[in-house]
C-alpha cells in the first residue's frame, strides 16, 4: 500500500460511544457497527480506519466480518502498518518481558491481545514454539509471526496448532501443522517447579502442556509434604506431580483420556516417582461419586475441569456444575484437609466461582476457610480491558 492511499473505513453508529475504543478497548462487536453493503464486503482479514459517527480517527484495526467481533484494533495511529515489522517488534518485546522472568525456555510467549498480538497464542517448548492463530489476522500472518520466531530464536520447529474452540468462533478452520523445522518424535519434556511434564506437541490438548497453573503448582507442592493427594481432571499430571515433589506419599491422577494419564505416569518416572502415582481413567464426577461411595478419603483433593462455563450463554448451567463438583468433592477430604477447585471459564467471574463452590461446600456440611486464591502467571498477562481474559481462578480451602 502506498503512502497516499487509505485504508478501507468502518464507523461507529451514531449511539455507540468512542469513549471505550479510545480508553483502549481492543475489540468492536458487529452490533455497534455500522454495517452498510460496503462495510459488509471488506474481505476478512482487511485492514481498516475506525471512525466514529463524526468520521473522526479512532484506531487502526483488521476486520472479520465472520465473527461477532468484527474489529481488532492493531494500532491507536493512522501510519501505514508493515506487519513484519509490527510482529517482530512485538514478539521482540515479548521475548525481552518472559526472559526477565523466567531462567528456562518453558513458557507463554504470546498471549493474544495482552500482548498486542491480537487471537495470537504462542507457547514455547525450549527449541520448539506452538502457536494458536485464534483469529483471522493471526492466521494470515503465520508466515510473517513464523518468520519473526526464526529470526529471534532460530528454532528447530514451529507447530501450528488449529484445535481451539475461539478458531471456530471466527470461521477458521482445524488444520493443524508443521510450519517451520521439525516436531518432536516422541512426548517433550518440560522441566517446571522441580518435577518434568511430558507435553505432547503435535496432538495434545491446546498446545500441548498448560502453563497457567504453574504458580498453583508451586504452592499446592509447598504444603503436599507427608499427604496423599486426588488430582481430579489431571491431563498430564499437573497437580499430581507437584505434589509428589513436595513430599505428597501418594498422588493419584484422574482422567478421562488415558494418553493424557500414559503422558502423566511417564512425567512421574521421569521425575523419579513411579511408584508413588496412581491413575483412574474415568470421567471426573463419576470417579468422585466412586470414590465417595467407596469411602475413600484424601488429604488434598484438586478437581481442575475443563471450562463449565465458556460463555455467557453457559453461565447458569456452568456455576451449577461447579456447585456440585465442590460438594462432590468435599465428601473425600480429611478432617483439616485441603479442597482445591479450579475454573478456567471465561465468563465466570471469581466471586461467582466463588460463591458457588462455598455453596457446594457447605451443602456437603463442611466449614471452609480459603486459605489461597491463585491466578494464571506472569506469562499469561491480562489486558486491562478485558478482565474476561484473567480466565483462571484457583481456590484453596481448608476443610
Amino acid at each position: 500500500m502506498h503512502k497516499e492511499e487509505k485504508y478501507p473505513v468502518i464507523r461507529l453508529k451514531p449511539k455507540v460511544s468512542s469513549s471505550k475504543i479510545l480508553a483502549g478497548f481492543p475489540w468492536v462487536y458487529d452490533n455497534e457497527l455500522v454495517l452498510d453493503r460496503r462495510t459488509k464486503k471488506i474481505p476478512s482479514g482487511e485492514i481498516v480506519e475506525l471512525q466514529d459517527c463524526d468520521r473522526n480517527f479512532l484506531v487502526t484495526a483488521v476486520v472479520n466480518p465472520n465473527s461477532k467481533i468484527f474489529a481488532r484494533v492493531l494500532t491507536n495511529t493512522a501510519e501505514q502498518i508493515v506487519e513484519t515489522e509490527l510482529i517482530l517488534k512485538r514478539i521482540s518485546i515479548a521475548k525481552a518481558l518472559r526472559e526477565s522472568i523466567f531462567a528456562d525456555p518453558y513458557y507463554r510467549l504470546i498471549n493474544s491481545e495482552a500482548d498486542q498480538m491480537p487471537g495470537t497464542i504462542i507457547d514455547r517448548f525450549g527449541d520448539f514454539f506452538v502457536i494458536q492463530p485464534n483469529s483471522v489476522w493471526s492466521e494470515n500472518n503465520l508466515k510473517n509471526i513464523s518468520d519473526a520466531l526464526v529470526e529471534l530464536f532460530n528454532p528447530e520447529g514451529i507447530i501450528k496448532n488449529a484445535n481451539s474452540r475461539a478458531r471456530t468462533l471466527e470461521g477458521l478452520d482445524d488444520c493443524s501443522l508443521l510450519v517451520h523445522g521439525s516436531a518432536p518424535n516422541t512426548p517433550f519434556k518440560v522441566p517446571m517447579n522441580g518435577a518434568i511434564y511430558m507435553a505432547d506437541l503435535n496432538f495434545g490438548q491446546k498446545t500441548g502442556l498448560f502453563y497457567d497453573q504453574r504458580k498453583n503448582h508451586a504452592f499446592l507442592s509447598s504444603i503436599s509434604k507427608n499427604r496423599t493427594v486426588l488430582d481430579v481432571f489431571s491431563h498430564v499430571g499437573g497437580f499430581a506431580l507437584a505434589a509428589l515433589v513436595g513430599g505428597a506419599v501418594r498422588a493419584t491422577a484422574v482422567d478421562a483420556s488415558q494418553a493424557v494419564l500414559d503422558l502423566a505416569q511417564q512425567g512421574a518416572e521421569a521425575s523419579g516417582f513411579k511408584s508413588a502415582l496412581s491413575i483412574i481413567k474415568d470421567d471426573g464426577f463419576n470417579a468422585l461419586k466412586r470414590l465417595r461411595n467407596e469411602g475413600k478419603k484424601f488429604d488434598i483433593v484438586v478437581c481442575d475441569p475443563p471450562a463449565f462455563a465458556p460463555s455467557r450463554q453457559a453461565l447458569s448451567s456452568g456455576l451449577r456444575a461447579y456447585e456440585r463438583l465442590a460438594k462432590i468433592s468435599s465428601a473425600l477430604v480429611e478432617e483439616r484437609g485441603i479442597l482445591v477447585l479450579c475454573s478456567c471459564s471465561h465468563a465466570a467471574s471469581l466471586s461467582k466461582f466463588r460463591e458457588s463452590c462455598i455453596r457446594g461446600i457447605n451443602s456437603a456440611g463442611r466449614n471452609s476457610s480459603i486459605i489461597f486464591t491463585g491466578f494464571a502467571g506472569p506469562d499469561h498477562p491480562v489486558h486491562p480491558m478485558l478482565s474476561g481474559n484473567g480466565y483462571l481462578k484457583s481456590l484453596f480451602f481448608s476443610l
